[in-house]
């Protein structure tokens, strides 16, 4: 740090000794392929400058040793000497990410949150929607927001102009989509949703990634909600699920974007994977595990294979405790439960926190027993929440550990974890 402060002679010497023991490594990893009288020549030159060292020779002899010993190097060195740009690039790298990968696996984890099942707590993918054009930001205000919030513009652009029909599921008045393989940053391999909307006879699609909430995108961009889409989508001739086009009020015109938002970001935040292998989980903790041996049919993908991902929920209950919703309320053995500022504030109903809701293993009446060996976990945002009530049990075996610090976008959530 203070290095401006050395000697010449005493920088000359640790420079030195940087040299002797690269001149060592070259001797014992290469001593059994070099001809004998290369191996006495690097022998003879380390020595030599053993010897300057331990005389406490001055800077500009060690200077000449060192260059002498440098090339003796250059002829017997191989790969550890010279190194080209390349092999010490890559050798930085290859250390940078055995690092990374270390602090990951054992002390700090990242951890990304897709969606708004711990909402208000946590924000997962939410959508900003520009219903005035003229609000909506140009190019140096996108980059500006994708950079702070990670923001990123999706629009629908009319190909004509005229009415807007979209295909609804009757029954539940969700919007349909399709499934289908797209790309994360160009390159990586995901999945996504494809909505398909109608102009005047004419499809229009929109990819959006497979956690996002569209229908909430929809409903803030046009006001109408599941449940009117839904008595919109009734027919007597038409049965729960089918899907129906339906007319919505959407003013489309030839060429313009006649539904745009951005999709802000979930919350990124460093997950403690050190606490929970010296102490037990305490109930009211933010709850990050794998999902890897959770039996449940809520577990599968579409191909029928188990779902393998970090799910974060805030822990309720552990081996022994006894749970029970009286909606709004959450019971753990028999008391309301305590530990978190979001079980007081859901029990409360309190700002936008709206009470826990009775479904699953917690429906009305039910009294839930945890076993040995298994955790219990809730969504703050239990109204849209597939948690615990619909799949069960976490094994302790599967728990990561508790949320430490929201770095990212920058918005009202960061700073420490809650």
């Amino acid at each position: 740090m203070f290095g401006f402060l050395k000697s010449q002679e005493k920088k000359m010497r640790e420079n030195a000794a940087n040299w002797l023991e690269l001149a060592e490594k070259v001797y014992h990893f290469r001593r059994d392929v070099l001809p004998a009288a290369q191996v006495a020549e690097l022998q003879g030159q380390i020595a030599g400058l053993q010897a300057l060292l331990k005389e406490k020779a001055g800077a500009e002899r060690l200077k000449l040793a060192i260059e002498r010993l440098e090339e003796v190097l250059r002829r017997t060195g191989g790969a550890i000497y010279p190194k080209t740009a390349l092999v010490e690039n890559v050798e930085f790298f290859l250390v940078a990410a055995l690092v990374i990968l270390g602090i990951r696996t054992y002390f700090v984890q990242p951890f990304k949150i897709p969606t708004n099942s711990m909402w208000p707590t946590y924000n997962g993918m939410t959508a900003e929607v520009w219903r005035n054009p003229a609000e909506r930001p140009g190019a140096l205000g996108r980059v500006g927001r994708f950079l702070a919030f990670g923001a990123q513009r999706r629009e629908m652009v009319a190909p004509d102009t005229g009415p807007v029909t979209i295909p609804v599921r009757a029954g539940d008045g969700r919007i349909y989509f399709e499934a289908k393989p797209g790309r994360k940053w160009l390159v990586i391999p995901t999945t996504v949703r494809e909505y398909t909307f109608f102009v005047n006879g004419h499809p229009v699609q929109l990819r959006v990634p497979l956690d996002f909430d569209f229908d909430q995108a929809f409903h803030d961009a046009t006001g109408i909600d599941a449940a009117q889409l839904a008595w919109r989508a009734m027919a007597p001739s038409v049965g729960l699920g089918a899907v129906r086009e339906i007319p919505v009020d959407l003013k489309a015109v030839k060429g313009e974007p006649f539904l745009a938002f951005d999709i802000i970001t979930g919350d990124q935040l460093f997950v403690d994977r050190v606490t929970y292998h010296f102490a037990r989980p305490k109930v009211g903790q933010g709850f990050v595990f794998r999902t890897d041996h959770i039996d449940s049919p809520h577990m599968r993908d579409q191909a029928g294979n188990q779902v393998e991902q970090y799910y974060i929920k805030r822990l309720v209950g552990g081996p022994g405790d006894k749970l029970e919703i009286r909606s709004p309320m959450l019971y753990r053995n028999g008391e309301p439960i305590s530990g978190s500022d979001a079980f007081r504030a859901n029990n409360r109903r309190e700002g936008r926190y709206r009470g826990y809701a009775n479904s699953g293993l917690l429906s009305t009446g039910e009294v839930l027993t945890v076993p040995e060996e298994k955790f219990f976990a809730l969504g703050d945002n239990s109204y849209n929440s597939l948690d615990g009530r619909f799949w069960g049990f976490v094994p302790a075996k599967d728990v990561v550990g508790r949320p430490l610090f929201v770095y990212y976008p920058f918005t009202s959530h960061w700073g420490p974890a809650r």
